[in-house]
């Protein structure tokens, strides 16, 4: 699937947020964990490649079904604050 720059923009957003599980991505963008790990690895610097999966390896939230009961959404509250 070709992705705009906009659509790859917005998959490397969701990547990096600890709140949104690899399974709402793949359901966007049709594109599963090992898939993004890939487009991850070609779209980012060697360095920040490497930050990311160190962030993301392990970390529950990524994973819809390893997640808390109490993480009920896929954002933090501030981070879509309109004026």
């Amino acid at each position: 699937m070709l992705l705009t720059v906009d659509e790859q923009s917005r998959v490397i957003e969701m990547a990096w947020e600890d709140r949104t599980p690899f399974e709402a991505i793949e359901q966007q963008f049709k594109m599963n964990e090992s898939q993004l790990i890939r487009f991850m690895r070609s779209s980012l610097k060697s360095r920040s490649f490497k930050l990311w999966r160190k962030r993301v390896s392990g970390r529950a939230t990524k994973h819809t079904q390893l997640r808390s009961d109490d993480v009920s959404r896929s954002h933090c509250p501030t981070q879509y604050k309109h004026r």
